[in-house]
């Protein structure tokens, strides 16, 4: 499929339905992306907490009462639908943790696009370990391909265009770190991590802010700049008014909160440069050309993480 053809089809495809994308041979691994680190501090207390709840006290009791303690196995991970693969360094760390012998050996490369019924990795070791393992080990990995699989979509449906797909906070609790690799490894890009790294002053902000009278946003930015001067500052306008405000108040990012087309573009033009602009709300595959040709620079889509569809993965057991 040649380059203008496939842009073409892409655009005659936008559906909430990701999947058809891939059908048609649209979605390509970038396999030259510099991928965000894995927080494993984290993911350890995450792999404890998860094996805890299924193994309490007792352990596997089906698998030790079934398989001879002495068992070998060999088992591989498939996937059974289409997919981009993210998180087996988390899957093999859940293996490790329950067998710290077993050999690992990933057979593609995190980011990597991957047809229904390619093999992920193949495992050998302890034939307990592996059982035990296996469903933490495929609920880590399911979800982080469903995240990177539908951040894929999402950046394929603004290629060739400036402006850049970006995650939210709206992540799953104590998995954001994990959520936001995973995004990144699927092609889209990061917003800020938390709280602590830019200051964003959103709708209650505002409202509390207006509370000692007009140009609440330009106090907002004022103090913040004052308080923070080396981190940036983005302000959430819902109306043409507060864009304006935020641009003479010298906001670094402007988001641009369930605008329709017509208002994004009017933001456009009073922004005249000055801010990056963020679309958000009420974003779908369908509408992401449109956006992109308004001229914004983000579109913010909290679906990639709170919305996402565990991609279907297997473990088989080969004797």
């Amino acid at each position: 499929m040649n380059k203008d053809r496939e842009k073409k089809s892409l655009q005659d495809m936008r559906s909430t339905n990701p999947e058809r994308l891939f059908e048609h041979g649209l979605i390509r691994a970038d396999m030259n992306r510099v991928l965000p680190t894995i927080d494993f501090k984290r993911v350890d207390v995450l792999i404890e907490l998860a094996l805890s709840e299924d193994l309490a006290d007792a352990g596997d009791v089906t698998s030790g009462a079934v398989i001879p303690m002495e068992t070998t196995a060999e088992a591989i991970l498939r996937c059974k639908e289409d997919c981009v693969c993210a998180g087996l360094p988390v899957a093999e760390r859940v293996f490790r943790a329950v067998s710290a012998d077993i050999v690992w050996q990933p057979q593609v490369a995190e980011g990597e696009f991957c047809p229904k019924h390619t093999v992920l990795a193949k495992i050998s070791g302890s034939a307990r370990g592996l059982l035990t393992s296996e469903r933490t080990a495929l609920n880590f990995l399911q979800r982080l391909c469903g995240v990177a699989t539908l951040s894929r979509c999402y950046a394929a449906a603004l290629e060739g265009s400036r402006t850049v797909v970006l995650d939210t906070r709206k992540t799953t609790p104590g998995w954001r770190n994990l959520e936001k690799y995973a995004v990144a490894t699927g092609g889209a890009a990061n917003h800020r991590i938390g709280l602590f790294d830019r200051i964003m002053i959103k709708d209650n902000h505002r409202e509390l802010a207006g509370l000692e009278g007009e140009e609440g946003i330009t106090r907002s930015v004022q103090r913040a700049r004052k308080y923070y001067p080396k981190l940036e500052i983005e302000v959430e306008a819902d109306t043409l008014a507060e864009v304006r405000e935020a641009v003479d108040a010298g906001a670094d990012y402007i988001l641009l909160d369930n605008m329709n087309n017509a208002q994004m573009a009017e933001a456009v033009n009073i922004n005249a440069g000055r801010a990056k602009l963020e679309a958000s709300g009420n974003i779908t595959l369908e509408r992401l050309p449109d956006i992109a040709r308004i001229g914004v620079d983000f579109v913010s889509v909290g679906a990639l993480t709170h919305s996402v569809k565990a991609v279907d993965i297997s473990m088989e057991i080969h004797l």
